[in-house]
């Protein structure tokens, strides 16, 4: 297995540059998945690592090896696409051993690969039908399969469940985060669906305008994102952004957030330099009670119902703050009735987070717990 190197990588076209110098070190065995919108940089990036686009400037480096100059197919990487891309007149079996027969290995070895990796992927009793005869998700265990028989360095994965129905979604994460468990290859994922990356990675890189916005595991970007990009592209629903200002009060300083709501801070929390800043309060919506807390630590802040909708177990609460609509999402104890009543909500001081309304950047003000 192979560590990933990436240090200051640029890519342009013409005098566009899309991808601005990232650095990213990906180690031996890590699942890292490259998260964001349309546009953000991210294939193009997946695209250098596999040799696929041109670096423009910078040095990548797999393993020992610094590969800027290296063919595709000496890079010892794997790709598995978001079309499959099987060869329709092949049957399973000889797509899955493509790659062998290109490298000439001998035939008694390509079958035994062949079955072990048709067993690994379920796919023993499908070596001889033809792609299209096919599931989407059996096509892409091929395609998986095929990228595997080669026992490549480097997996790399380009949005390969978009083309997928909701449930079957969901069941390739599942196998995917097996099949990495049981091989324990270095692997870089591609996706715009957050939940897949926070379902399947060891951290994850959040990626906008061709920039990296922040790196880490998925309970470090749900829990303490770096600026409001993040905040609001990591998680489902997104955070509950709250307009609002540093206040203090008979010395004592605190978000204010109108309507007759604030969340205190410590004292030795801010600067004279803070007060009357201007700040974004984020508050994730499964942060949100409609019912008090015990113990201190906890503000009540208003609110205007305008829907509820029932998930089952849970439900989302959309309402107003002012003129900022929020969402919640609460427990329904098996009904729902109740939660048309509601009026507001109350929140953990420890679970509030600040931004600066100007840069987006996370502040580090400490509330009072």
């Amino acid at each position: 297995m192979s560590n990933v190197l990436l240090q200051g990588i640029s890519k342009s076209f013409g005098e566009l540059e899309v991808v601005h110098s990232i650095d990213l070190e990906i180690a031996s065995q890590e699942f890292i998945v490259l998260v964001g919108p349309s546009g953000c940089g991210k294939s193009t990036t997946l695209r250098m690592v596999a040799g696929l686009e041109e670096i423009s400037d910078g040095m990548l480096q797999i393993g020992d090896r610094v590969v800027n100059d290296i063919a595709p197919k000496d890079r010892d990487v794997a790709m598995v696409f978001q079309n499959y891309a099987l060869y329709p007149h092949l049957s399973v079996a000889d797509n899955i051993a493509f790659g062998l027969n290109i490298r000439r290995v001998k035939k008694p070895e390509i079958k035994r690969q062949v079955a072990d990796v048709a067993q690994t992927l379920e796919l023993t009793d499908l070596l001889n039908r033809k792609p299209s005869e096919l599931s989407g998700g059996q096509r892409q265990r091929v395609a998986m399969g095929r990228a595997i028989v080669r026992h490549p360095k480097v997996f790399l994965f380009d949005e390969p469940l978009s083309n997928l129905d909701a449930k079957l979604r969901i069941q390739m994460r599942a196998e995917i985060k097996l099949l990495h468990k049981r091989l324990g290859v270095t692997s870089v994922y591609v996706t715009h669906d957050q939940v897949e990356a926070m379902t399947l990675a060891d951290r994850i890189v959040v990626m906008h305008d061709g920039r990296i916005e922040q790196i880490g595991t998925p309970m470090e970007l749900f829990r303490n994102p770096a600026n409001l990009f993040v905040a609001s592209f990591i998680g489902s629903p997104p955070m509950n952004k709250l307009s609002g200002s540093v206040t203090v009060k008979n010395a004592v300083p605190s978000l204010d957030i109108g309507h007759g709501a604030s969340i205190k801070l410590r004292s030795d929390s801010v600067s004279s330099d803070d007060h009357g800043r201007s700040i974004v309060v984020g508050i994730r919506p499964e942060h949100m009670n409609i019912e008090p807390g015990n113990g201190p630590g906890w503000s009540e802040i208003p609110f205007d119902l305008t829907l509820v909708e029932p998930l089952g177990s849970e439900a989302l609460i959309h309402a107003m703050v002012g003129d900022t609509p929020i969402i919640m999402k609460v427990e329904t104890r098996n009904e729902v009735s109740h939660l048309n009543d509601a009026t507001r909500f109350y929140v953990q001081a420890e679970d509030v987070r600040a931004f600066d309304a100007e840069t987006g950047k996370a502040l580090d003000f400490t509330v009072a717990g």
